[in-house]
C-alpha cells in the first residue's frame, strides 16, 4: 500500500513539473474524447436501448458505478436476475435505459465473454484483466474502461494462529495449507515465482468459511478485501475475530478487477456510443465513491429480490466502499485519470500470464499486443478522483 501511495505522489509531482496531461494507457496514440458535458446528455439513437451490462457476480459495491447509473423507477426481473431503469447522469435521463445483469451463480458461472458471444444484446461485459488476455484467441474482447484500479482479491489468515505472517511471501516459508478457487490464474503466478509451493495449495475452495472455521484458523483462504475481512469478523458467528490479509496485487501480480469490455468485433460498431458512455461510467464511479448511499440501497434491494443465496448486508456494502478507498482499489493510479489502462502494467500482465496459459494448453492470441485487448480510445482524461 505504501509503495502505491508513494508512486501516486511521485506521478502527481511529475505531472505538475511537466505541466502535461495524464498517462494514456494501452494505446498512447488514441485521441481522447472531451470531458463529459456538465449539462444533459442524450444517448438516444447513439447507444443501444437498453445498454446491457453483464456483471461477474451478484450486485455489490464493487459494481457501484453501474448502479449509480440506474435511475428511479427501475424494474427488477428476479427470475432472470437483472434490473432495468433509465440510464441517468446526475439524475437526468440520457434517453436510453440501462440493464444490469447478475453473473456468477446467476448464469451458471459462465464468463461474461461467453455470454456476450451468445447474446448480442449485451453491450458491456465485466471481466478480470487476466481473463481478457486468456480469451484473446477464443472469445476476443477489448477492455474500454476499468472502474477499479486494482484487483481486490486477497489471501487471508488468522493473526493469532500465524503471527509470523505479514505478507503472502511469509506463507510460502511454511507448510500452511492455502485454499483457493481452481480457476484462479494468480495462483499459477504465486507458484511459478516461488512465493508459494505446490505442496501447500489446494484448489478445492468453494467460498464457504466452513473449512477455515473448522481448522481453527490454521488455513489460509482466498477472498476479497471488500468482503471476507468484514464477513469473518462480524457475520460468521462461529468465528467473530479480525483477520489479516494481503492483496494478491501487492505480491507482484498486476491484475485489474471488473474491467468493462466489448466484443472485439463490435468495437467499431459501438464506437460512437462508447465515446459518450465510457466517460459517463468514469464519472459514475467518481460519484459513487463520493456519495454511495443511493446506489447501495438499490444494490441491497435488488439482491433481496433475487433471493439467489448471496447474503449482502448494508454494513458489508459500506465496509466495501471504505476498503475501495483506503486500499486504493478505486483510484486514479499514477495519473489524474480514473478508469484508464497503464500500458506498462498491461504488458507485464501479458508477459506473466502468456506462459501460464500456454502450459495449460490454452494459448493466447499469437503475438498479442496490449492495444488489441485494452484501449484508452474512449477514456476522458479529465475524469478522476480529486
Amino acid at each position: 500500500m505504501m509503495r502505491r501511495k508513494l508512486a501516486r505522489l511521485a506521478g502527481a509531482l511529475a505531472l505538475l513539473l511537466a505541466a502535461c496531461g495524464t498517462s494514456r494507457g494501452a494505446d498512447s496514440g488514441d485521441a481522447a474524447p472531451p470531458p463529459p458535458a456538465a449539462g444533459p446528455v442524450n444517448l438516444k439513437g447513439v447507444c443501444p436501448d437498453p445498454v446491457v451490462v453483464q456483471t461477474n457476480w451478484f450486485p455489490q459495491s464493487e459494481h457501484g458505478s453501474l448502479y449509480q447509473l440506474v435511475g428511479s423507477g427501475a424494474k427488477i426481473d428476479a427470475g432472470h436476475k437483472r434490473v432495468t431503469g433509465p440510464l441517468v447522469v446526475n439524475g437526468r435521463s440520457t434517453g436510453v435505459r440501462i440493464e444490469v445483469r447478475a453473473g456468477g451463480p446467476a448464469v451458471g458461472f459462465q464468463s461474461s465473454a461467453a455470454l456476450m458471444y451468445q447474446d448480442p444484446k449485451i453491450t458491456l461485459g465485466m471481466l478480470q484483466a487476466d481473463e481478457v488476455i486468456q480469451l484473446s484467441s477464443s472469445q476476443p474482447v477489448v477492455g474500454v474502461v476499468a472502474p477499479l484500479e486494482l484487483d481486490p482479491q486477497i489471501l487471508l489468515w488468522d493473526p493469532q494462529q500465524h503471527p509470523e505472517f505479514n505478507i503472502i511471501g511469509d506463507i510460502g516459508q511454511t507448510d500452511t495449507k492455502v485454499l483457493y478457487f481452481q480457476t484462479g490464474t494468480f495462483m499459477q503466478y504465486l507458484l511459478g515465482s516461488g512465493i508459494l509451493r505446490a505442496s501447500q495449495v489446494d484448489g478445492s475452495y468453494d467460498g464457504s468459511p466452513s473449512a477455515f472455521v473448522a481448522s481453527g484458523g490454521k488455513l489460509v483462504v482466498q477472498g476479497y478485501a471488500t468482503n471476507e475481512p468484514y464477513l469473518y469478523e462480524h457475520e460468521v458467528k462461529a468465528w467473530g475475530k479480525p483477520e489479516k490479509f494481503q492483496l494478491i496485487y501487492d505480491s507482484g501480480y498486476p491484475n485489474i478487477g471488473n474491467v468493462l469490455t466489448v466484443r472485439a468485433d463490435r468495437k467499431e460498431q459501438l464506437a460512437a456510443c462508447l465515446r459518450q458512455l465510457v466517460p459517463i461510467i468514469q464519472q459514475a464511479q467518481v460519484g459513487f465513491m463520493a456519495k454511495p448511499q443511493a446506489a447501495i440501497d438499490l444494490i441491497l434491494t435488488v439482491n433481496d429480490a433475487y433471493k439467489g443465496g448471496f447474503l449482502y448486508s448494508k454494513a458489508n456494502a459500506e465496509f466495501a466502499v471504505n476498503q475501495l478507498r483506503q486500499l486504493g482499489i478505486v483510484d486514479n493510479g499514477q495519473d489524474r485519470t480514473l478508469g484508464n489502462f497503464d500500458p506498462d502494467r498491461i504488458q507485464r500482465l501479458i508477459d506473466i500470464v502468456a506462459p501460464i496459459f500456454a502450459a495449460q494448453r490454452k494459448p493466447i492470441k499469437p503475438n498479442l499486443t496490449r492495444d488489441q485487448v485494452f484501449s484508452n480510445e474512449f477514456i476522458s482524461p479529465a475524469v478522476g478522483l480529486r
